[in-house]
């Protein structure tokens, strides 16, 4: 496997303690990304190394959880991973960007939670990162958001110049999740370095527009706020 480090952590599936695990490589190339290192990277450690890594951690996690990179590049392995997961009694979470939709619809019977990068309006996905996904990122969210027993969050990250207050209203009035995370874009260790020139958007600004969200078009779902200044936050 394409293996780019884990943690333990206490932040990555909330309320619960977990192993992350990120996996290198990925087909997109964001500019704001925040993981560039792994792109391309090839460091390896076969199935059972990681299985390994899992289970000497087991003891004392509730869950593990599998980013990236894209982790769907190498979904037979996470399939294994976390049917193994799955086997020790731990619960499991995977971050997308919900580029493969036909290759995450397997993997929906072994998660209990999904977190769906929703990086712009499904039909501005060319003109905001490059690549033409929308499609393939909304057949994701629907595939999961049917699936019984799945959390499915949806977040997206802010940052202006490629995405306007209204992009954002956009996305929140075609998504469907259980929860969604407005995240604030932050100009450290990004992909493109002309964004390293954007600053980022003010926290009481986020949180205005959160509300404002929340009371028009996600009433029904739980929105939460992701800032440095503020940490997490769900908006009522």
């Amino acid at each position: 496997m394409y293996f780019g480090g884990s943690v333990i952590s206490s932040v990555d599936f909330h309320g619960r303690i977990s192993l992350a695990i990120f996996l290198s490589q990925c087909p997109l190339r964001c500019p704001y990304c925040q993981n560039a290192e792994l792109l391309d990277d090839k460091t390896t450690k076969s199935l059972e190394e990681v299985k390994e890594l899992i289970d000497h951690s087991a003891d004392f996690l509730d869950a593990v959880v599998i980013s990236g990179g894209e982790p769907l590049l190498q979904s037979d392995d996470v399939l294994e991973l976390f049917k193994h997961t799955e086997d020790i009694g731990l619960e499991t979470k995977l971050d997308t960007s919900g580029v493969y939709p036909q290759k995450l619809e397997p993997l929906l019977d072994y998660l209990d939670y999904l977190a769906l990068d929703v990086k712009a309006p499904f039909d501005k996905y060319k003109e905001v990162i490059g690549s033409d996904i929308g499609s393939d990122v909304k057949k994701s969210m629907d595939l999961a958001y049917d699936k019984e027993g799945l959390t499915l969050e949806c977040r997206t990250t802010y940052v202006p110049k490629l995405l306007s207050l209204a992009d954002i209203e956009t996305i929140a009035k075609s998504v469907t999740c259980d929860i969604y995370t407005l995240q604030q874009y932050r100009n450290r260790n990004v992909l493109d370095p002309r964004l390293y020139e954007i600053d980022s958007p003010n926290p009481n600004d986020m949180r205005e527009f959160a509300h404002y969200l929340k009371k028009y078009h996600l009433k029904d779902v739980e929105l939460q706020l992701k800032t440095a200044e503020y940490g997490d936050e769900v908006i009522d």
